[in-house]
């Protein structure tokens, strides 16, 4: 490692503590102007002394999350490039939470602390960061509390990032599509967005084998996005269901827009208080990551229910990959992003919709295709920034920026992953001999 005189040097010393690494990834800029670590690295900038002091009373990914957040921090080139180099070193490499610093290291830390300057009070965390939830884990209150942090930061905002399609969940991509390489990329897949989340709407809807007249229920309905596809090229009659009022709100405007009054009713509604079943078919696209998973075989009974024999559903959600481990509740994507928000593998699903009585027709995985999503938000978000900060705040809009290209490397390495799990309940009409039905 090559190092300078000032700042940077101590304050490299007290990021190898928290990484767990001897070499640090990453090319440092102390609030002095002085730098440490290996030269053409991606840089981390340190702006303030506050910024060590976050990383001291929480010395893990909170500590950094909250100083990147509040701009304590910064990354003033690519974002990828500075993300995973940081996500490789030592403890950020492992799955599951973060291994707190021994005792040793929480020593070494505090006299690098001491020296720079940085010991005090600790800073009150970012305004964005979630408030501590009250109330049973999964309660239709608590739930209606997480959705509103995650979902009610502005329909502008959200236009802003996803584009004309208003869909908040992965796009399907053709053949030859690459997010990789530069940012010329991450815009040359904004460009094309719009037309790859319709095929993933259009994939939902062959999945599920929509006719002219068919009842759909989609749960968790967003923007109605899906429901307005269904509706307009299907002849759906489509019930969507959504705990944001900004989304409902947003939905029915698109739906009187479209001329779909009669066939489009969005409610702010709890899938468990939905009780004019029977449906032809389901959709739920990523909303089972709400659930929980002590909840999901409820979720999958109560789904179950409300279909006709016969009746498809199709289930989208992120999953977990990292084998036995769990995410860790003290982190980046908990407090600022989902609150009580869990994902489940792909086996606990499928065995939560199998145990409910459900036959698996198909499973797709579709992790690259996240991967490429999401770093076409990036760029969207990334383009517009000065209005995004306009249209929230900056904190909010770093809090996106974060989440949004960590979670592009998350899918890329293979940590989560998304899938479609077509299911059908028995009776009624057999399926299709071959997928070649709907692919």
């Amino acid at each position: 490692m090559t190092t300078s005189k000032g700042h940077a040097a101590r304050l490299a010393q007290a990021l190898s503590v928290v990484l767990g690494t001897e070499e640090i990834p990453l090319r440092l800029r102390a609030w002095d102007g002085s730098e440490a670590g290996p030269e053409g690295a991606p840089v981390l900038e340190f702006h303030s002394r506050r910024a060590l002091r976050r990383i001291l009373w929480s010395p893990g990914q909170l500590g950094l999350s909250r100083a990147y957040v509040a701009g304590d921090i910064d990354s003033p080139g690519d974002i990828f490039a500075a993300f995973t180099a940081l996500s490789s070193a030592g403890k950020f490499a492992e799955p599951g939470p973060f291994r707190r610093p021994t005792a040793g290291e929480m020593w070494t830390l505090l006299r690098a602390a001491v020296r720079l300057g940085a010991i005090g009070p600790q800073p009150a965390p970012p305004p964005e960061e979630a408030k501590v939830a009250k109330g049973r884990l999964h309660s239709r209150r608590r739930d209606s509390a997480a959705i509103s942090h995650h979902y009610d930061v502005g329909n502008d905002f959200y236009a802003l990032v996803l584009g004309q399609s208003m869909v908040y969940s992965c796009a399907v991509w053709p053949e030859g599509s690459s997010g990789t390489e530069s940012a010329e990329t991450g815009n040359r897949l904004a460009a094309g967005l719009d037309e790859a989340q319709e095929e993933k709407l259009d994939l939902v809807c062959r999945k599920l084998g929509l006719r002219p007249g068919m009842r759909v229920l989609d749960v968790g309905c967003g923007w109605g996005s899906f429901a307005l596809h269904a509706a307009g090229k299907y002849g759906a009659t489509v019930v969507g269901i959504t705990l944001s009022t900004e989304q409902a709100n947003l939905a029915r405007k698109r739906a009187a827009e479209a001329g779909l009054t009669e066939r489009v009713d969005i409610r702010v509604q709890d899938f468990r208080d939905v009780g004019d079943g029977p449906f032809d078919a389901i959709s739920s696209i990523g909303m089972s990551e709400h659930v929980g998973r002590e909840q999901t075989p409820a979720y999958a009974a109560a789904l179950f229910g409300l279909l006709r024999p016969g009746g498809r559903l199709l289930n989208h959600a992120i999953s977990w990959n990292a084998g036995p481990t769990k995410p860790d509740p003290d982190s980046f994507l908990p407090r600022y992003v989902f609150p009580d928000g869990e994902m489940i593998s792909l086996g606990e699903m499928v065995t939560a919709l199998e145990g409910t009585g459900f036959e698996v027709l198909d499973v797709e995985a579709l992790r690259r295709h996240y991967a490429l999503t999401l770093r076409a938000w990036v760029s969207r978000l990334e383009a517009n920034w000065d209005h995004a900060v306009k249209l929230t705040s900056l904190g909010r809009a770093r809090v996106w920026r974060l989440y949004m290209a960590s979670s592009a490397l998350g899918f890329e390495n293979g940590l989560t992953g998304v899938n479609q799990v077509l299911v059908q309940r028995p009776g009624g009409n057999e399926p299709p001999l071959r997928r070649t039905a709907w692919v």
